[in-house]
């Protein structure tokens, strides 16, 4: 399937010839590896001490204050473990699976559980035949039309923006993964699952004695909630974008949905900072084991990738309103435009 002419690609942009280019930056560094880790976790802990402390002292608008920025380091320890689940963050797979599990511990994910649901997430993003792990539940037009009413019910309470970004994250994070959900027959998964969960407990027990009780849930439940809704949200803008690309499994190609299925989120630079480069989505999915730190280089040496399904801020809130896949237009549509696609003969 030809990639869709108003990504703006050039005509050399053919997607297998830019994974071959890209593997160049494959390459991380161990020395900025620890740097960015450093710079994100010092920060955070120095952070969560000052707001516990601003609790305890009566001082919530302090605490309040440090919420936004403090959850942002959060999302950027998520997304380090993120590239440690590729094997992008350090050169060996040990230090990648060991940072990766000790993050988990903090972002409240099972490192080796999601590290094999997102690979999924990678080895079919943009399949119509494949899609269940990993992803944000997307049905087709005709699947829509087709469903009882109570299907049709389900589907857009989970499309709202309330669930979507609000009520699920909530449930993601805090209760979902709490078990391996997909693949309970895999012992390895029950074993990260529920190491990770002691090891939560047990670090929140320990700092529930030093901190109390009310100073520690006041300080962590609004962190990792704020975190996690903006987590699902950088997700969901990576790949339910107007102009992302799907098909059947008969003429899907991986390296095609990856760099036209997946968005540029061009982001100010605070938020690139805080989100580690994640919105620059569309080369990650062709290659993924470039290091965050890395993906600002591809974009210097090659900007013809800019265009490529470049979304800015302001234009990523009308995302939220996509919400069907349309195989006779090719496009992601929203509730409003069944009426027209009904009167569609392909409709």
């Amino acid at each position: 399937m030809a990639p869709p002419s108003h990504n703006h690609a050039p005509p050399s942009a053919i997607a297998e010839d830019w994974m071959r280019k890209l593997r160049k930056y494959c390459r991380p560094s161990t020395e900025r590896s620890i740097i960015e880790l450093m710079v994100t976790l010092l920060p955070f802990v120095a952070a969560w001490i000052v707001m516990v402390v601003a609790i305890n002292l009566g001082h919530i608008w302090l605490s309040g204050l440090l919420l936004l920025p403090t959850s942002g380091l959060v999302v950027r320890l998520f997304m380090i473990q993120h590239d440690c689940g590729h094997g992008a963050f350090f050169p060996g797979r040990a230090a990648n699976d060991w940072t990766g599990r000790v993050l988990g511990i903090l972002t409240l994910t099972p490192y080796d559980y999601w590290r094999r649901t997102h690979a999924v997430h990678h080895a079919t993003t943009g399949d119509l035949d494949s899609r269940g792990i990993g992803d944000v539940t997307t049905l087709t037009l005709r699947e829509y039309l087709a469903g009882s009413f109570w299907r049709r019910l389900r589907y857009r309470l989970y499309r709202n923006p309330a669930i979507m970004f609000g009520i699920g994250p909530i449930y993601l994070f805090l209760f979902q993964y709490r078990l391996p959900f997909g693949l309970m027959r895999k012992r390895q998964f029950w074993v990260s699952t529920m190491a990770t969960n002691l090891t939560i407990a047990a670090t929140s027990s320990i700092m529930i004695w030093l901190c109390g009780f009310w100073p520690f849930i006041l300080v962590h439940v609004p962190l990792v909630i704020v975190a996690a809704s903006a987590g699902v949200w950088l997700f969901y803008v990576q790949h339910q974008f107007e102009e992302t690309q799907w098909s059947s499994a008969d003429s899907w190609n991986a390296h095609d949905a990856g760099l036209y299925g997946s968005s540029h989120y061009d982001l100010p630079g605070i938020l690139r900072w805080f989100t580690a480069n994640i919105g620059v989505h569309h080369v990650h999915h062709l290659v993924s084991r470039i290091p965050f730190y890395r993906l600002p280089e591809v974009l210097r040496d090659y900007p013809e990738l800019r265009d490529i399904g470049r979304l800015r801020l302001w234009q990523s809130f009308g995302c939220v309103r996509l919400v069907l896949w349309d195989e006779a237009r090719q496009r992601l549509i929203s509730f409003r435009d069944l009426k027209v696609a009904r009167q569609s003969p392909c409709g």
